[in-house]
């Protein structure tokens, strides 16, 4: 008797081969496509390949996928893939099983730091540059690795660029191991001759034309016309989707909540603007919302952070808003100051940003910004950031690697002398370093401290302070201080989140992120682990020597003319949100220097004992 099939499984089997038509149409009609077999033939005859592509030509989804079919994975070997940014690197992978009909963390994973979503089986990895050099410590030679790609290279993050000169190291023994250093269209022939006069593999992208538009004079609002430039376009401008870049969260929010509110104002007048923001903190669930297709009739707006200059491909957007700026952090060593400022992105981010309006059709980019300060005012390409970062990280860190010469480590764009330096310095006075220049056994713990660190780790981010309920945020911030400033706060707050039973509810009664909590939370597992791995022993004390022995170079005193680093002399305030900014102690600690409007120092702690 043959077996009749139900309804329902037919229409299972025709979703299906449905969805993986449209999948290979797809994959058929990306830029990379007709280039398969050279690419692969490239890399065939090439230890180490650049790769240069227009944003969304199908380097970051295809490439590995093309090498999985050509064999590289045989044996259990695996693919990896880096990204500079998490959401980069969950949003690829996502796209990747679904195109190849897997379940994600089977075949194809990410791993992002406190998310591991891999198994035995993967064997294509998508993770963040600081997962790879993490997977240097355990496993040196990166044995289980076929192919590396370090993708988005032109972003030159720091652990990019440390990922440069180790893995030109590890190639140099492992004639086996295929590099492919994939990049936008930046500084392509800067990476060819750092790996040796690599070849370039250039693939032409499919850019529709895209018509540039300066403002007349400067902008005095750029956020209060990035508005109106939407609601113009939106008025006045044919179907089509629009990317609006902004420097940060705080301002992606701004813009929103003033685009609703204009777009409630009109009502009926005008069509449905469906409103979207994109940044790192953002949750999974509200990001995966930005590649959801547009309603017949509506019009989407993308509001984000330059993480879709690059990093990110939405389709369906015609129209592109560049105030033209974005935040960058800036470290001085002289001071010890780091500094995280809105200033003028660089001509080639500027060019990105554009390229994103001639995706699928051809497109407008608005500059709120004139033609001259273009030309005259941005420079041609973003410093790297290990150029403008404090290096103590960079240096325990290659020296858990076993790298001690750092100073002829083999940068792409070598630190400044005078930081390395001083990062080597600290590292001696605290005794991470010995005076040979290596490290030392570590010390004990306490488990105050831990949560201190932890907390430390997501400090800016744990209260949150809603526009219409300013009071009632202020006095439940209150109610969590306690003497000895900052630090003590931070663990006052954990201490009764864990004795709540880590509840939701008490974060939403205290007006505290859950979602800030609970990475505090990851953070600590993740430190605890490691200390019970090293056998390091965990104790219980008040923490206050552990924040001195530790913070003896962050120390300040109250003078005639208010506060004075004690090592540079440098004139700082307290930050108005910590809890001894209406008192003046005669000594404190801080965590940080940060300079926003004013010198400020951040997390503070003090006692009346205090004194050196």
């Amino acid at each position: 008797t043959p077996v009749r099939k139900s309804p329902g499984l037919i229409q299972n089997i025709f979703n299906y081969k449905a969805l993986n038509l449209a999948h290979s149409i797809r994959k058929r009609s990306l830029p990379i496509f007709p280039y398969r077999e050279d690419l692969l033939a490239a890399i065939r005859d090439h230890q180490i390949l650049v790769i240069e592509g227009e944003t969304g030509s199908g380097k970051t989804t295809q490439i590995p996928q093309y090498l999985l079919e050509d064999g590289y994975t045989n044996g259990g070997m695996k693919i990896g893939c880096t990204q500079p940014r998490r959401v980069a690197a969950m949003s690829v992978a996502a796209r990747v099983a679904q195109e190849m009909s897997v379940k994600l963390g089977n075949e194809v994973g990410y791993s992002i730091r406190f998310e591991d979503c891999t198994s035995e089986r993967t064997i294509l990895k998508y993770m963040t540059d600081g997962m790879l050099l993490r997977e240097f410590l355990t496993e040196p030679d990166l044995a289980s690795y076929s192919v590396i790609i370090i993708d988005e290279a032109h972003e030159r993050t720091l652990h990019t660029d440390i990922l440069f000169g180790l893995i030109k190291d590890i190639a140099r023994f492992r004639p086996d191991l295929k590099v492919l250093v994939a990049s936008a269209t930046l500084d392509t022939e800067r990476f060819s001759c750092f790996f040796d006069e690599a070849p370039v593999f250039r693939i032409p992208g499919r850019r529709f034309p895209v018509d540039i538009y300066y403002t007349k004079a400067p902008e005095a609002d750029y956020l209060e016309a990035c508005v109106v430039s939407v609601l113009q376009i939106h008025v006045t401008q044919p179907a089509g989707d629009v990317l609006v870049f902004l420097t940060g969260q705080e301002e992606i929010e701004a813009c929103c909540e003033l685009l609703q509110e204009r777009c409630r104002r009109l009502g009926s007048k005008i069509s449905e603007l469906i409103v979207l923001p994109i940044y790192a903190n953002l949750p999974s669930d509200m990001q995966a919302k930005i590649f959801n297709p547009t309603p017949p009739g509506a019009r989407k707006v993308v509001v984000a952070t330059n993480i879709a200059e690059t990093s990110l491909t939405i389709d369906g957007i015609i129209y592109v808003i560049d105030p033209g700026f974005c935040k960058q952090k800036s470290y001085n060593a002289r001071t010890g100051m780091e500094s995280l400022i809105v200033t003028p992105c660089s001509r080639a981010s500027a060019n990105q940003r554009a390229g994103r309006a001639g995706r699928v059709a051809a497109g407008k980019c608005f500059r709120l910004y004139t033609a001259w300060a273009f030309k005259h005012e941005m420079e041609e390409t973003s410093i790297p950031e290990i150029q403008r970062t404090n290096l103590g990280n960079v240096v325990l860190l290659l020296k858990s690697l076993g790298i001690n010469d750092l100073i002829h480590f083999d940068f792409m764009d070598p630190p400044p002398h005078e930081t390395l330096v001083l990062a080597l310095e600290q590292l001696y006075a605290l005794g991470a370093l010995n005076h040979l220049g290596e490290l030392t056994k570590v010390y004990k713990c306490s488990e105050e401290i831990l949560t201190i660190a932890a907390m430390l780790s997501v400090n800016n981010s744990i209260f949150y302070r809603p526009k219409d309920k300013v009071v009632h945020a202020d006095n439940a911030r209150m109610n969590f201080v306690v003497p000895g400033g900052d630090h003590m706060v931070l663990l006052n707050v954990y201490t009764q989140w864990v004795e709540s039973g880590y509840s939701t509810q008490w974060c939403f009664e205290n007006f505290i992120q859950f979602r800030s909590m609970k990475r505090a939370r990851d953070v600590r597992d993740q430190l605890e682990g490691l200390m019970d791995r090293i056998e390091v022993e965990l104790s219980s004390c008040s923490g206050e020597s552990a924040v001195t022995a530790g913070y003896f170079y962050h120390t300040a005193r109250l003078s005639k003319g208010g506060y004075k680093t004690v090592k540079h002399q440098q004139t700082v305030f307290v930050h108005p949100n910590s809890s001894l900014f209406e008192e003046q102690p005669r000594w404190m600690i801080y965590h940080e220097l940060v300079f926003t409007t004013k010198e400020f120092m951040r997390q503070v702690w003090s006692r009346p004992s205090l004194s050196f």
